[in-house]
């Protein structure tokens, strides 16, 4: 078996150069680089992960814990994470809390065990104090918890600008369908921006609060459904997701109701779906992979033992498309 001082030998570098290269620390040219990779892979050596732990005392893995991948959202957050984490030299473990206490509380024991460097956290079912005895640092989306530092986009701002548009729009019987606002989520002031701005012109929205399983789309035509029976004079729409807003012109569709003739719709995130569907999807723009980026760059920095801000706020933008 290739041990690190023959992959040094054969790429006619020293022992630490290798190491370099390994642990993605320190300058080392590109053809250096490329030069030890190739040699690596044909001696096919594989560095000792846990001795490497062991030296640097990290292991160069971070635990990122989501309510479910499913959702597009998390999904292209996801794979931004692990971008920017990889461009640091760390891998991910990724764990699905389903907004459950208890899966949740066994992900993050799993990843404590496993001695994870740090954690990203976009659910938080637990109470606050579980959160702050861990050792690990810890960042945030969407969630302000104790002093652990987030990141989130300007969600006040983001239901400022979907109620001024549909006002602009001459729209005056206004929906809104939202996520669970008992929960203690940043994105719910997406509500509260929304609904003040329109209450400021004399308008008071139908405000539709979905259940526990938010991030769950089996029940959103049902809701939807419902909503568009009972006041069939609405004539705009702010959902707080771009899946939501995808399931009202989907429904919309099945009972011939034109969009954007007779409702205005606004979503909120700009997946890269909200584009693709037809008519293509207004949205509030969430920027995912600055966040993402902001993220891992905080962390690491917490990782090192930096100072960093706690509250890190990222300017969200309105994407005006056919379905306004």
């Amino acid at each position: 078996m290739a041990t690190i001082k023959d992959v040094a030998e054969r790429a006619g570098v020293t022992v630490t150069t290798v190491s370099r290269v390994l642990n993605n620390r320190g300058y080392i040219s590109e053809e250096t680089r490329e030069k030890v990779h190739r040699v690596m892979r044909e001696m096919q050596y594989q560095p000792n992960e846990i001795a490497r732990s062991l030296s640097r005392k990290k292991t160069m893995i971070l635990g990122v814990i989501i309510p479910t991948i499913a959702h597009p959202f998390f999904a292209e957050l996801t794979n931004y994470i692990e971008k920017y984490a990889s461009q640091r030299g760390y891998k991910i473990l990724l764990c699905n809390s389903r907004m459950n206490q208890g899966k949740e509380k066994e992900y993050i024991d799993m990843l404590t065990s496993n001695r994870v460097d740090g954690m990203f956290m976009s659910s938080h079912t637990l109470e606050v104090d579980e959160y702050k005895k861990l050792k690990q640092p810890i960042i945030t989306f969407d969630r302000r918890i104790a002093d652990i530092p987030y990141v989130s986009s300007d969600n006040e701002q983001g239901g400022i600008y979907a109620a001024e548009l549909l006002l602009k729009k001459e729209c005056r019987k206004i929906a809104h369908i939202t996520g669970n606002l008992g929960l203690d989520l940043l994105s719910n002031q997406r509500t509260d921006g929304f609904v003040r701005t329109l209450r400021a012109q004399g308008v008071e929205p139908i405000v539709i609060e979905l259940g526990p399983d938010v991030f769950e789309s089996e029940g959103y035509e049902q809701v939807i459904t419902s909503l568009l029976e009972q006041n069939p004079d609405i004539d705009g729409i702010f959902t707080s997701s771009d899946i939501l807003a995808m399931n009202v012109i989907k429904v919309c569709m099945g009972k011939g109701i034109d969009i954007p003739g007779r409702i205005k719709l606004i979503g909120y995130d700009d997946i890269e779906m909200a584009s693709l569907v037809t008519p293509a999807l207004t949205t509030i723009k969430q920027p995912i992979e600055e966040m993402a980026e902001r993220a891992v760059h905080l962390l690491d920095g917490l990782i090192r033992g930096e100072e960093i801000k706690n509250e890190n706020v990222l300017p969200v933008t309105l994407v005006e498309r056919g379905s306004t």
